[in-house]
């Protein structure tokens, strides 16, 4: 069974229910009868900290979404807005707030939640608006890092790598410091804080300063991280824009995971009746929740796709054995004990149905030509054959119109292979993809350029073979079946973010100084003072635990990397992780688009 359910000695459950205390106290301010009403992005989010059923026994009876016009009626005494601090929702508030009929009785009160922080330029926004006044309570709810797992944190902050890298605004910053010093307050202070790159640098000094600020945060719990490993995602830009081959990753590259949920198309989830037509089959998606509180998805999750079928045939087996267990019941205890058992087996024989029919889904696309030979050229360049002429490949997907961001991927990955292209490549794609794409998207590969996805090649030096063999990101000979190495989640190159994470666990960052310095940005290390008494005397055999912080995003195969070091029998190290936000090559590129949208005539 998977070592990372129940995380080892690390429960995340108390900050589920930090977050669940603020939103009861914050409930309870608003006395009598409420009606919420979302910003949508916040919905998904939320129902990981509390079930509508905590929003119920506090006197919540409906729930909107936020959108102009007049609120739906409801007939309740509280109007709570729940928002993030974004100009454009604050518009939506005002005309909500404008449309009120005030001749009502009774008048009903308005009251808004700021989710992460307040924000005063939304507040004079407001006031300059006139509506401030309306608002009894103007609080913020500090949901910065949310439990999406047993190991995993994110704070769910869409825009944070193109805030950090383009627009150079350190907010989603300030907010990943401020849910450090929570989670510290919460499981005592991390003793050793190492970093690499400029993002990184500016949360371990604003924790510090925080830390300064605010004496009293120093706190007399029990460590229980031993390090927190601070990662900037431009120092390793390639990992996410390569095909993940886990099976959550391929589910995430295909239908999108969010907030744990996945949609996926109905046909293949229809029960199959005797004699029955196709006529009736179901047209609404079919919406399933993943994580590890599902014993085969816990299992197979993180396993490389080419392994999941055989342990689904081997699951298949062990059930029907069970169910033929009933045929040689014969006493009551027997039967008994049969009846009992029945719940748990109806739960995994189901378990087994849907993932089965996911892997059969995913292996129509993973067995397709154009699958395979995307894959063959992300290879190639991973491996370093060929990234410094212009693709074939590419060139036919471009001729053939395929989707924008499939070409962007392909092009982002030579570039970063070849640390930038040769200026004549690189003008070659511009040219090709916005005569074919349009020329709008001369703002998106700005965009790109800009975060050092897809530049020039300056100083006529190509870094990326030293560094891929220092770090050893190619393994020939992966093993698929039985990983003996972090590289078989994307059959062959190993995730140089967790290349750096495993090797400052053994040997230490001291043994790879040099391509250090090729990566951006600083690494450096901070020793934060525990009070006497607090510092480890480790046990032995006991493992370290050590939290990793994506700035700008993490992927689901760098995850399963990760687990997959927690898991390794002489690793020593036990891995949590955290990020501003989940991400795939997809997502990661759509965030950095933009459109000239023509002017209006």
């Amino acid at each position: 069974m998977a070592a990372h359910l129940s995380s080892g000695r690390v429960n995340l459950t108390a900050l589920r229910e930090a977050g669940r205390r603020e939103l009861r106290e914050f409930l309870d301010k608003c006395a009598g009868s409420k009606a919420i009403v979302w910003d949508e992005y916040l919905t998904g989010p939320f129902g990981l900290i509390a079930q509508y059923s905590l929003l119920k026994e506090h006197e919540v009876e409906k729930m909107f979404t936020l959108k102009p016009g007049r609120l739906p009626p409801a007939d309740v005494k509280n109007i709570i807005f729940f928002v993030r601090p974004k100009l454009e929702l604050m518009d939506i508030i005002t005309d909500n707030v404008l449309r009120e009929d005030r001749g009502r009785s009774p008048q009903r009160d308005f009251h808004i939640l700021f989710v992460p922080r307040r924000s005063l330029l939304c507040e004079q926004w407001l006031k300059e608006q006139g509506v401030l006044g309306s608002f009894i309570h103007r609080e913020q709810y500090s949901l910065d890092l949310i439990p999406f797992d047993g190991d995993l944190l994110s704070m769910e902050s869409e825009s944070a790598f193109k805030e950090c890298y383009l627009e150079s605004d350190q907010t989603s910053l300030y907010h990943a410091a401020k849910g450090l010093m929570t989670l510290q307050a919460l499981y005592g202070t991390i003793p050793q804080i190492f970093g690499k790159g400029d993002c990184a640098r500016h949360v371990a000094n604003m924790m510090i300063r925080m830390k300064r600020e605010f004496p009293g945060s120093q706190n007399s719990i029990f460590p229980v991280f031993d390090t927190l490993l601070l990662l900037d995602r431009n120092v390793d830009l390639l990992t996410p824009l390569a095909t993940q081959l886990t099976y959550e990753g391929l589910i995430d590259e295909i239908y999108g995971i969010q907030n744990t949920y996945v949609k996926l198309p109905p046909e293949k989830f229809a029960p199959k009746k005797q004699g029955e037509s196709g006529k009736d089959l179901p047209t609404e998606p079919k919406k399933l929740q993943l994580n590890s509180a599902e014993e085969l998805y816990a299992e197979i999750r993180d396993k490389n796709f080419n392994a999941v079928g055989s342990v689904l045939s081997k699951k298949a087996k062990i059930i029907s054995a069970a169910f033929e267990e009933r045929h040689h019941a014969k006493t009551v205890g027997e039967i008994k004990q049969f009846v009992s058992q029945l719940p748990h087996m109806q739960a995994a024989r189901s378990s087994l149905a849907n993932h089965t029919s996911i892997a059969e889904l995913i292996k129509d696309i993973t067995t397709s030509e154009d699958f395979f030979d995307n894959l063959t050229v992300e290879q190639e360049f991973m491996s370093g054959i060929d990234t410094d002429k212009v693709n074939n490949y590419i060139e036919d997907c471009i001729a053939q119109k395929h989707p924008l961001i499939k070409i962007l991927r392909l092009v982002c990955l030579q570039s970063v292979c070849n640390s930038g292209l040769k200026q004549k490549v690189l003008d070659h794609y511009k040219r090709e993809i916005l005569q074919t794409y349009g020329y709008e998207h001369i703002l998106t590969l700005n965009n790109l350029e800009k975060a050092g996805l897809l530049k020039p090649q300056t100083g006529g030096r190509n870094n990326y073979p030293t560094i891929r063999k220092t770090l050893r990101l190619w393994m020939d000979d992966v093993n698929e079946q039985n990983p003996n190495d972090i590289s078989y989640v994307y059959s062959g190159y190993a995730p140089l973010s967790v290349r750096l994470a495993q090797l400052l666990a053994r040997p230490g960052w001291r043994s790879i100084e040099e391509v250090l310095k090729m990566l951006p940005g600083p690494h450096f290390e901070e020793r934060q003072q525990l009070p006497t008494g607090l510092q480890k005397k480790r046990q032995h055999g006991e493992n370290r635990v050590t939290l990793v912080f994506f700035l700008g995003g993490v992927t689901y195969a760098e995850i399963a990397a990760l687990r997959f070091l927690s898991q390794m029998e002489d690793g020593g190290t036990e891995y949590i992780i955290a990020t501003t936000k989940l991400i795939n090559g997809t997502t990661w590129i759509k965030s950095l688009m933009e459109k000239l949208e023509p002017a209006p005539l």
